[in-house]
């Protein structure tokens, strides 16, 4: 089984524009679509999809339109009683692929609920094959505390995998995640270069930054490190060997979520018994088949382009 933990999770509102984003105009939606969000649900709901046993772990108040959104879908899931709602992302989609997003700071959790949720996660993650640690946290939560996540996961013999940002991402290659998945600005955090840089050098064709940038994370970790670098593809590097993916031809719908479902879909080959290129094959595929979804619609496996995804080993 493969947990998931969404410290902050979110009801995701899309709204796709008929055109541009034009500010101070008033704007037709074409559609409006609202369904349960948040990084790790999102990866959670992928594995569901490819018939996987999954668990998402998150804080949420009862009856909160959230838990509604999931029974809704059929997600296994357990939750940790907070007072407040849980926040509304909003999404707006144009029809190039070119999303913004407006997100809010999340619901308080007290140091009560929060000790409820660490120990929550250390109680359900016995026998799991990984947890994932996923997401931004939410107000009242030290931005340490995936470290002390974990420290404890990993002295249960647990495989941990991290995807977050910001403050709480710079104190996580110290404890030596097993996975770890950032985006070429996230990637850029760790290892002090420059995340534009690092992503168009990859569009034009040159690898090198990126994957020198990775081969060090991965050195300081220990661990895999899984860096997606937009629609360039992706790395993936394992000690001392990188590979490298190239997506297939989408039309992108949105964004969002798209570096959830690669996470997924790497966690699922590996699930299998995959050898690292496939394991990166199908996280590629994964990613893309999300942005060519509305909203955060998850991908099932059906909709998959694995033969158009290329993958070759850098030297």
């Amino acid at each position: 089984m493969i947990v998931t933990v969404t410290a902050n999770p979110s009801v995701d509102r899309t709204v796709e524009l008929p055109g541009p984003l034009t500010r101070g105009e008033v704007l037709r939606a074409r559609s409006v679509r609202s369904q349960p969000g948040g990084k790790g649900i999102n990866v959670a709901r992928a594995i569901a999809e490819a018939g996987l046993p999954t668990l998402a772990l998150l804080p949420a108040a009862p009856g909160d339109r959230l838990l509604k959104q999931l029974d809704s879908a059929g997600l296994p899931y357990r939750s940790v009683v907070i007072d407040d709602d849980v926040r509304v992302n909003l999404t707006l989609a144009e029809p190039d692929g070119t999303t913004t997003k407006i997100n809010e700071a999340g619901a308080e959790l007290s140091p009560t609920a929060l000790a409820h949720l660490t120990d929550l996660i250390v109680d359900c993650s016995a026998g799991a094959s990984w947890v994932v640690l996923s997401g931004s946290l939410p107000p009242g939560v030290p931005a340490d505390w995936y470290v002390g996540v974990t420290v404890r996961l990993h002295a249960a013999g647990l495989k941990v995998a991290v995807d977050t940002s910001g403050s709480p991402l710079l104190a996580i290659p110290g404890v030596r995640p097993d996975l770890l998945k950032p985006n070429a600005f996230e990637l850029a955090e760790l290892t002090g270069g420059d995340g534009a840089m690092l992503e168009a050098a990859a569009d034009a064709g040159d690898l090198a930054p990126a994957a020198t940038a990775a081969a060090s994370l991965a050195e300081r970790t220990g661990g895999t490190v899984l860096t997606t670098l937009g629609g360039a593809g992706a790395l993936l590097t394992v000690g001392a060997d990188t590979w490298f993916a190239t997506p297939p031809p989408v039309r992108v719908r949105s964004t969002v979520g798209a570096g959830d479902a690669s996470l997924a879909g790497y966690l699922i080959a590996q699930q299998r018994g995959s050898a690292p290129a496939k394991c990166l094959r199908t996280a590629v595929a994964y990613g893309s088949a999300a942005a060519a979804l509305p909203g955060t619609t998850p991908p099932t496996p059906k909709q998959l382009d694995l033969a158009g995804v290329a993958v070759r080993q850098l030297s």
